[in-house]
């Protein structure tokens, strides 16, 4: 047990009961439990296999490389369209978690096996992804830009043509361009 996730637990109010089953159920598996990005986070040998972490109306276990294990009974969710490997088992209440114990830890040890063998999620590329008709027509007029936004890491890239081809209308995307372009010149990522 890391003092750290205990502190964590401590200072935590909504889904306190459910982060305790959980953490108490994925150290009978083995995995070293550390403190990242704010939350519980279980690794093997330095890598991240499961993640404790509470939304408004739930609480997950976030697989990191999810989208390699079976799912044979349906409990994996995939956050979004966007989300490639990640994905998700949502819980409401403790009983839901004890009641699920032996699927949660079936998945552990197959995440396991998973990181043990080496497997890797194969990523779409950037270039697989929707370019915006306005966001293109700014490359094209903006050399500079095009550039620019070249430039940025492939995770930024798709931030931007995530948010603006999301947009269900032109005059919204032609806005939503409008308004990064510097930030993209100034090669800064749309959260940046």
């Amino acid at each position: 047990m890391n003092p750290k996730v205990t502190v964590f637990l401590s200072n935590t109010e909504k889904w306190k009961e459910e982060f305790e089953a959980l953490r108490a159920i994925i150290l009978e598996c083995g995995l070293t439990e550390e403190l990242k990005w704010g939350q519980p986070c279980y690794t093997l040998h330095k890598s991240n296999i499961v993640l404790i972490h509470g939304f408004k109306e739930y609480c997950a276990l976030l697989f990191f490389k999810g989208a390699l294990l079976s799912n044979a009974d349906g409990l994996l969710i995939q956050q979004t369209d966007h989300v490639q490997s990640a994905r998700q088992i949502r819980f409401a209440n403790p009983k839901e978690i004890w009641s699920a114990k032996q699927q949660i830890k079936n998945y552990i040890f197959e995440a396991i096996e998973v990181e043990k063998a080496g497997l890797k999620v194969e990523m779409r590329k950037t270039a697989d992804f929707e370019v915006a008709a306005e966001f293109q027509e700014k490359l094209d007029a903006l050399p500079a830009l095009k550039i620019a936004f070249e430039a940025l890491t492939p995770g930024r890239q798709r931030a931007y043509l995530f948010h603006f081809s999301e947009a269900k209308q032109s005059k919204t995307r032609a806005a939503r361009v409008e308004k990064y372009t510097p930030q993209i010149l100034s090669g800064k990522g749309i959260n940046d």
